[in-house]
């Protein structure tokens, strides 16, 4: 009857975090890179062009947001459920930053975020039902793609955008730091065709949301 009441417990706080990642309420410790720098005077093209990979940045840290969740929810031990809690937490300021940017940029946060809270949460929950070392394990495997992915957004946006840019680089010093932290607590190596089944996921969502 306890564990039941737990598990109504976790549920509840999953749920009301889901509310509040998708509402854009979000707790923010650190203060947003680059804010000692100016707004650069960006071409048209150029700006669209970098709120739109601002915009799939931000996507990025929902789908970040319901992974940890749903693991957190399904993990099997308290420590971790500490380890995803924690990137959570940091990936919620990433979070508020993408979303600032994209507003100082003059774009819109996608309409499809919903739609990928929810199926990343499924696969969040599915994994750490696998056991706490194939969580982890997923944990770090997103962390390094992610790593992957902002470096190819630090190639592409503008060189004058350098409020964005020192943005995704914090993000991205922080995803190295999350996938260390989740191989130093046991993370299992996962499946080839696993990582080629989450790039391919990654960049659907990309494709997607970069329009959309």
């Amino acid at each position: 009857m306890r564990t039941a009441s737990r598990g109504l417990d976790r549920l509840i706080v999953e749920f009301d975090r889901a509310l509040k990642t998708l509402g854009g309420v979000a707790s923010v410790a650190r203060e947003m890179p680059g804010q000692e720098l100016s707004e650069a005077d960006l071409p048209e093209t150029q700006r669209r062009h970098a709120a739109a990979l601002m915009r799939v940045n931000h996507t990025g840290e929902i789908c970040a947001q319901a992974l940890y969740s749903g693991q957190a929810l399904t993990a099997r031990s308290d420590d971790t459920r500490r380890v995803l809690q924690r990137a959570g937490e940091e990936e919620a300021e990433h979070l508020a930053w993408t979303a600032a940017r994209v507003e100082s940029l003059g774009g819109r946060l996608s309409v499809l975020n919903p739609a990928f809270y929810a199926g990343s949460f499924v696969i969040g929950a599915v994994s750490g039902a696998a056991g706490d070392r194939w969580s982890l394990g997923f944990l770090a495997e997103t962390e390094r793609q992610v790593e992957a992915h902002l470096d190819g957004h630090l190639l592409s946006l503008p060189a004058a955008d350098q409020k964005s840019r020192a943005v995704v680089e914090r993000m991205k010093q922080d995803e190295a730091r999350h996938a260390s932290s989740a191989t130093a607590h046991g993370a299992a190596g996962l499946p080839r065709p696993v990582k080629r089944i989450m790039k391919l996921a990654a960049r659907v969502m990309t494709f997607t949301t970069y329009r959309l």
